[in-house]
């Protein structure tokens, strides 16, 4: 009986730390700043492509993001704002022309379904690209 009522004690303990931890890794600041800045300058593409690649890119390849509810939850906030920044390092669709950008690697990324990426789409498959979608992509991004 000791035993058993040592073993609650502990897990009682153990649940309060963990959430104790939990708030405070709340307070951390990496992981809030849910910042877009302006658009400068898009792709000279059509409303069909732009569509399509604001519902599949946009919200880690653009100063556009939608920034769901669980951005602002640590740890999930500290991938979300590590994805975006990474995206947006890599291409930036609001900042098109601000730097030597590889079209012809985006239509490959996307024709090897590397794009958008499997994470991403567990909890948006709303961005899940059709077949037909996936090759407007690559022909407006693909080898010229």
């Amino acid at each position: 009986m000791k035993i058993v009522k040592t073993c609650g004690i502990a897990l009682g303990l153990l649940v309060a730390a963990g959430l104790a931890l939990f708030v405070l890794i709340q307070f951390i600041p990496y992981g809030h700043d849910h910042s877009n800045p302006p658009v400068l300058q898009e792709p000279d593409w059509d409303a069909q492509t732009r569509a399509i690649a604001k519902k599949a890119c946009f919200d880690c390849h653009s100063n556009e993001v939608v920034w769901p509810w669980y951005s602002n939850v640590a740890p999930v906030s500290w991938l979300v704002q590590s994805d975006v920044e990474e995206g947006r390092s890599r291409l930036n669709f609001s900042e098109w022309g601000s730097r030597r950008m590889e079209t012809d690697e985006i239509g490959e990324l996307v024709a090897e379904g590397e794009m958008p990426p499997t994470k991403y789409l567990i909890m948006h498959p709303d961005a899940n690209l059709t077949n037909a979608e996936r090759q407007i992509l690559i022909n407006a991004f693909g080898e010229r």
